[in-house]
């Protein structure tokens, strides 16, 4: 055998044809994304956290856990959803993926809409960014800060699910593209389970 064989077409070519374990640049992407917002995410409950422990007279506005037990429902269901839509786009199940992924972004929207009625309900109570009748004004600092900030990220979800959605039914984008969109969605359902034990069952009305 030649070194020619070796070297262009022998038995060793098919061993050097390209990177044992590459990720395609999109999905790259998007892991970098979210090791980013992690780390946005953790540091604004740290420092919550350390608020909350170095304020004696620190607001337990909750009195019953219905309506975020309602949210976290909805929110954990849209990621079964969104896997079911994922699912059904690789199977090439074209209108099944779309019938997954606008549930999904119909359940974003609904989560959406119970947590504006709670700020709300709360803005009602007398609670602003930087007073409320309960104690200290940091609480509500806090609170609109750290569920705001989620908020956005499921506002944004929702508005790529069905962006994403209308273009994988016009055959611009494919099952990789929803596996992608599910990452983030995933994502945001991750943190908020970070968030319900945190801001919500910690200031629980004793």
């Amino acid at each position: 055998m030649s070194h020619a064989d070796l070297t262009i077409g022998g038995p060793t070519a098919g061993l050097t044809a390209g990177p044992a374990f590459s990720v395609p640049a999109k999905k790259l992407a998007m892991w970098l994304f979210i090791i980013a917002d992690t780390a946005t995410f953790a540091a604004c409950l740290v420092a919550y956290g350390f608020i909350r422990n170095a304020t004696p007279n620190w607001p337990r506005p909750f009195h019953n856990i219905t309506n975020v037990a309602l949210m976290t429902f909805i929110l954990v269901t849209s990621s079964l959803t969104m896997l079911l839509g994922i699912r059904a786009a690789k199977a090439g199940d074209k209108s099944g993926a779309l019938r997954w992924t606008f549930i999904t972004a119909a359940a974003g929207i609904i989560f959406a809409l119970l947590h504006i009625r709670e700020w709300l309900a709360l803005i009602g109570e007398g609670m602003t960014l930087f007073q409320n009748p309960w104690g200290t004004g940091l609480f509500g600092s806090a609170f609109f800060s750290i569920t705001g900030l989620h908020l956005t990220h499921v506002t944004a979800g929702v508005i790529a699910l069905i962006v994403v959605g209308i273009r994988y039914q016009r055959g611009r984008y494919k099952a990789d593209d929803l596996e992608i969109l599910g990452l983030y969605w995933h994502f945001v359902d991750i943190v908020w389970m970070f968030v319900v034990p945190l801001v919500y069952l910690l200031n629980l009305a004793h």
